[in-house]
């Protein structure tokens, strides 16, 4: 139990507040309306996208949904096997399993996730996402790190013995 400590109120957290931003933009802004924050670097962009990171999987909502649910079983199995008593790594399985949610509900209401969040420097224009994708994107990438330091930490260990 007390592994998930962390992880599934972060994950309501995020879940939270992305749906309520996506809310927030869905009623305030038109779509394809763009509201510059900061002249050439940062945009509030309504746009909707029926795939997945970078537009990938255009139009394949049911596939995304599946693979959606899919990850968060996976996730939610290996916390309840695992002791995870790193604080640090449940909050970042609640970054992950909170934006996989906040884009499952998008694709389940409105057959494509709603983004938001556009940066630019002039004319060169990074893909547009939201809240969930960055959860999603630090979690994982955070994941990664960890997991790649504990395996030279393993291997350094293995070469002393």
């Amino acid at each position: 139990m007390n592994n998930k400590k962390i992880v599934y109120p972060t994950a309501s957290i995020i879940i939270i507040l992305d749906q309520i931003i996506k809310l927030l933009v869905i009623h305030f802004l038109k779509i394809q309306e763009e509201i510059i924050v900061i002249p050439n670097f940062f945009s509030l962009y309504y746009t909707k996208n029926t795939g997945a990171a970078f537009s990938i999987l255009q139009d394949q909502t049911l596939f995304l949904i599946i693979i959606s649910v899919i990850f968060i079983l996976f996730i939610h199995n290996y916390i309840k096997k695992e002791e995870i008593t790193d604080t640090y790594m449940q909050f970042l399985l609640g970054l992950v399993i909170g934006g996989i949610f906040g884009n499952l509900i998008d694709r389940i209401i409105h057959r494509s996730v709603i983004d938001y969040l556009l940066f630019h420097i002039n004319e060169h224009y990074f893909p547009v996402f939201n809240l969930a994708d960055s959860a999603i994107c630090i979690g994982v990438l955070f994941i990664i790190i960890i997991m790649i330091k504990e395996s030279r930490i393993k291997k350094d260990e293995r070469n002393i013995l």
